[in-house]
């Protein structure tokens, strides 16, 4: 036995006890190191898990605010059972399968070149494999849950679907299997087969990674297991081709037409595609039956030889069969055969977008204008719209905006209400918060400005005699003839992202209700009164509202109180939008101010019309929803709100109201005829308020939407043509023309106005628009709808609704909307009178170019403005330019324009009527009538003006300096005539004005009219 030498720690090379205990203190523990990028991940997961709790359970208070938990509860549950459901299938599946695989992995010893490198994977693997086995199938299961759960809408339609009474024309099956039921399973057998094939993917690594299936070797390359495994697979995959094939069938009947074709089946397709699919999905199910046997017997020619024949047939029954159809038997004789179909189409398409009971009369419309043409038509006459809401915007802002915080929209709103016992049609605008003008301080955007006051609105087809919009509710505090109502408009388009309102009892308010000069600060401050909003009241909830909006200011903020409210999801389509997210949206929300209890209460109220759509109606044309509803005002795409691709189907099935005060929001289901709005009553029925409680009030500011009217009526320039002959030849279709105001390739809009179509009684509150010939500028067509939905008893109106198409003669050459603006730009006294006017800095605006049917023709109207081109333009109605036929009008007022057209005598003047569209006193202005001949002296001094400076040009050209002397003598006293008789006319209506810039704006302006610019231009 040897004893160990001991030996030091210097000669050994060991540290001292007491060195290691030193450097085991300077370095950190191993284990302590370790857990920091753990906790690290826990606590940031935790604060990520809090973020999307606060998301959530603010909108569950919030939907509990506004009462609609059970959309906000149903859509949770039904996103959550497909999630799980979605998921597990997914799971399962690939876990079942990545189990089987491995449990029947066959056992034996490496021989060859292929089985040991397979082993070495397998021993790289093997490390990983229980991570795998369990990520894996994780990993694939959240994904597919989560596109599952995207599905909600189509699987509560397949669920709740209610019939549509109609049956399609191929298989006889009622429509709702096309609109509910086929979408839903289509996503079945797809997901089905999404599994199937993920399934058998990992199945087939997992069999190849462990050595059940080789790819080169002797004796057996599979294993039995592997065999049934992967056969069995194969054969359900096979099974759901087969179950797509079948479906193809119904699908074909709302297919999209190739290129300029038309939608739905036809000859080809119920002939040969519809009898291939069924063939096809035959085949499919015995090819499913041969992948059976064969995991059963062993032998994988049979099934190869039925996987061939499927491929083949494929390519036969549904490509080259098919074509042979099309190019021998249906080319040569395409409109006989497919009459019927394209029948079919017409009949499907007009039923779906509600054109079946469009009225078609012929209109031989006269184009010789003669004295006294208008008189029968007075009373349309007299209610032509001359205010252009999508001009005088900036008058508004001008003379009623008051404060810079304050703001109107660009576009104002066509309404009617009932003044002095008579329907007015009226321009009428909210007067919003502008928060670009308010200091970026948390406190001012917050909790001082977060509301706007009062409306104001103006009578459509009455201006004063300076052209300013006659205004019959105004000014700050509003008064007018619409009487008391709530004022403040906290929820908006233009209202802040959020405010927090309300303090306790007995403190001071904060919030800035409204500019009065004789209170102390300047303003009259209010404290919110309603329930707007959910409660900010306790802590938690501030937590939860200061991590959803990024605001710590609310949890440390005084002015967040115990009785604090918090608005959010303030634009009223919004709100809508939130509670209905299964229906489409109107691009525009009007405001209105109504008694909606009738308890003689009237308050401020958004209306926002709702459609329901779908793609799949059989037959029907499919219609993009952004480009038929663009125009030149509205562009669909630039919408902030889901709207759907294409469609073909729509009705206008809800009218949702939105309190412009408390944010209610209340959906009055409009037709009940509608199976799509009836399934979704079956899903939400605590939703939908009966339209039998609309107020009468109500009921008389409501009106037909202006989308669904712009996507019926490009509908309209192929659909008007009923007969399947005469379709087919495409020699009769028509195009909406381009507005020719805004000189560019966009559809002119339709307009709301008071209208007479011929054929009714009384002229009705319509929306109207024109169609001219594809390629030429001639009209052809003119389109109205009754928009008058009802009077105050609450009764809608039995026209209501009702699509009125004149159909002009296609030999008669009537001059469409583009050729009527022709004629005005090109007519010599209207070019030079309004070159007058554009210079010296002023600028002429053309208003709406409105089309009516009345005198037995077609007549044009157009607003002109003029504005000084600076900052405060002010733009004010100077001239008005009418069209009859070729002969042209152009007036300081309409029956002057009128009766220029209509030799003297229209018919049409105000007396023989009971409006004055230009009448010289303004009822909410408090204007004084000036003297009765200064418009017609200021239109003759500006004529005279006109000559003056024409003949002043052609006696420069020639070199004549005497007759130049003496036209620019004659332009001098016609200048001197326009300013004196512009001044009588601004004095007269001074003391009217609301806003101490209006007159000096209609001075101006005036000024700039009719001297600058002719003065620098004729003595230039």
């Amino acid at each position: 036995m040897s004893l160990a030498r001991p030996t030091s720690a210097a000669s050994s090379g060991a540290l001292p006890p007491e060195v290691i205990c030193i450097s085991a203190e300077r370095r950190p523990a191993a284990g302590r190191r370790g857990a920091l990028l753990p906790t690290l991940f826990i606590v940031g997961g935790i604060v990520v898990l809090f973020f999307i709790f606060a998301r959530f359970w603010t909108e569950w208070l919030w939907f509990s605010q506004v009462g609609f938990t059970e959309v906000l509860r149903t859509q949770w549950l039904s996103r959550a059972a497909l999630f799980l459901v979605g998921g597990v299938l997914m799971g399962a599946a690939i876990w079942v399968n990545l189990r089987l695989a491995y449990k029947h992995r066959p056992m034996y010893v490496p021989t060859t070149t292929q089985q040991r490198d397979l082993d070495r994977y397998r021993e790289a693997f093997e490390p990983l494999r229980r991570v795998v086995f369990i990520a894996g199938p994780l990993v694939a299961g959240f994904f597919a849950g989560s596109a599952a759960s995207t599905q909600w809408q189509p699987m509560l339609l397949a669920l709740n679907g209610q019939p549509f009474g109609v049956d399609d024309p191929i298989f006889g099956i009622d429509v709702s299997f096309y609109t509910f039921t086929l979408p839903f399973l289509r996503f079945v057998v797809s997901f089905a087969m999404t599994v199937t094939f993920f399934s058998a993917a990992v199945a087939l690594f997992t069999h190849y990674l462990y050595g059940g299936l080789q790819v080169s070797g002797p004796g057996d390359r599979i294993s039995r297991a592997a065999r049934i495994h992967l056969a069995v697979l194969a054969g359900v995959f096979v099974l759901l081709i087969a179950a797509n094939y079948w479906m193809d069938r119904y699908s074909l009947l709302s297919k999209l037409g190739e290129a300029d074709g038309w939608d739905g089946a036809f000859y080809t397709d119920v002939n040969a595609v519809i009898p291939a699919r069924a063939i096809l999905a035959i085949i499919g199910v015995l090819v499913a039956v041969l992948f059976f046997y064969t995991g059963a017997r062993g032998t994988w020619r049979l099934p190869a030889i039925g996987v061939s024949l499927m491929i083949v047939s494929g390519v036969l029954a549904a490509g080259i069969y098919p074509a042979v159809i099309q190019g021998v038997r249906v080319n040569p004789n395409e409109q006989a055969l497919e009459e019927e179909y394209l029948q079919h189409n017409i009949d499907f398409t007009r039923m779906a977008y509600g054109l079946d009971e469009v009225e078609v009369e012929p209109y031989s419309a006269e184009i010789e204008a003669e004295a006294g043409q208008l008189r029968e038509d007075a009373e349309s006459t007299a209610s032509i719209r001359l205010l252009d809401p999508s001009i005088v915007s900036p008058t508004f802002r001008q003379l009623q905006q008051n404060r810079a915080y304050y703001t109107f929209p660009d576009q104002l709103s066509v309404d009617r209400y009932e003044i002095d016992g008579s329907l007015q049609d009226t321009v009428i605008a909210v007067r919003e918060l502008n928060m670009t003008q308010v200091d970026n301080n948390w406190v001012n955007r917050h909790t001082v400005y977060t509301h706007g006051y009062g409306v104001v609105a103006a009578y459509g087809n009455r201006l004063n005699p300076d052209g300013r919009p006659a205004f019959f509710q105004s000014g700050i505090p509003t008064t007018g003839a619409l009487g008391d109502y709530e004022p403040r408009i906290y929820f908006s388009p233009n209202s802040p992202e959020y405010s927090i309102v309300g303090a306790p009892e007995g403190s001071t308010p904060w919030e800035l209700d409204y500019p009065d000069d004789t209170a102390a600060n300047g303003q009259q401050n209010y404290t919110y009164q309603g329930e707007g909003g959910p409660s900010v009241g306790n802590l938690w909830n501030q937590l939860l509202f200061a991590a959803r909006f990024g605001s710590e200011q609310i949890l440390f903020s005084d002015r967040v109180t115990s009785e604090s409210q918090i608005m959010f999801h303030r634009d009223p389509a919004e709100r809508v939008a939130q509670v209905a997210p299964y229906l489409t949206l109107e691009s525009k929300s009007y405001p209105a101010v109504v008694d909606t209890d009738g308890d003689g209460v009237r308050e401020v109220v958004w209306v926002v019309d709702a459609y329901t759509t779908s793609n799949a109606y059989p037959y029907s044309e499919h219609e993009t929803f952004a480009s038929a509803t663009s125009d030149t005002f509205t562009d669909a795409d630039s919408s902030q709100f889901e709207i759907p691709d294409k469609i073909n189907y729509i009705r206008n099935s809800v009218k949702a109201i939105v309190d412009a005060y408390t944010g209610e929001v209340t959906l009055y289901a409009w037709d009940t005829e509608d199976p799509v709005l009836q399934t979704w009553q079956e899903i939400f029925g605590n939703s939908f308020t009966p339209m039998s409680e609309i107020s009468g009030d109500l009921m008389g500011h409501l009106r037909y939407p202006e989308d669904m009217f712009k996507v019926q009526r490009e509908l309209l320039t192929r659909y008007h043509v009923t007969d399947a002959s005469t379709f087919y030849s495409r020699g009769d279709f028509w195009t909406v023309p381009n507005d020719p105001v805004a000189g560019s390739e966009v559809a002119q809009p339709p307009y709301y106005l008071t209208l007479q179509m011929p054929g009714q009684d009384v002229p009705s509150f319509s929306l109207s628009t024109s169609f001219i010939i594809s390629g030429r500028e001639v009209l052809t067509g003119f389109l109205a709808v009754n928009s008058e939905t009802g009077s105050q008893d609450g009764a809608v109106d039995e026209d209501y609704g009702t699509l009125r198409l004149l159909e002009l003669p296609r030999d008669l050459t009537v001059p469409g909307p583009g050729q009527v603006q022709n004629n005005f730009d090109s007519n010599a006294e209207v070019a030079e009178q309004l070159n007058i006017i554009a210079q010296g800095g002023s600028r002429v605006q053309l208003g709406n170019l409105l089309t009516l049917p009345v005198g037995g023709g077609v007549l044009y109207v157009q607003p002109v403005y003029v504005s000084s081109a600076g900052d405060t333009s002010l733009p004010l109605l100077r001239r008005v330019l009418v069209a009859f036929g070729d002969s042209v009008g152009y007036a300081a007022t309409l029956d002057e324009a009128l009766n220029q057209v209509f030799g003297g005598d229209s018919g049409a003047e105000a007396g023989d009527a009971d409006v004055d569209p230009q009448d010289p006193t303004d009822p909410g202005d408090g204007g004084t009538e000036p003297d009765a001949d200064a418009q017609q002296r200021l239109s003759d001094a500006l004529a005279d003006a006109a000559q003056a400076l024409a003949d002043s040009e052609a006696a420069l050209a020639e070199g004549d300096w005497a007759g130049y002397g003496e036209a620019q003598e004659r332009l001098q006293a016609a200048l001197e005539a326009a300013i004196a008789a512009e001044e009588e006319i601004a004095g007269g209506t001074a003391e009217g004005a609301t806003d101490d810039g209006a007159t000096d704006g209609a001075t101006d302006g005036a000024t700039d009219e009719a001297t600058d610019g002719a003065t620098e231009e004729a003595t230039g």
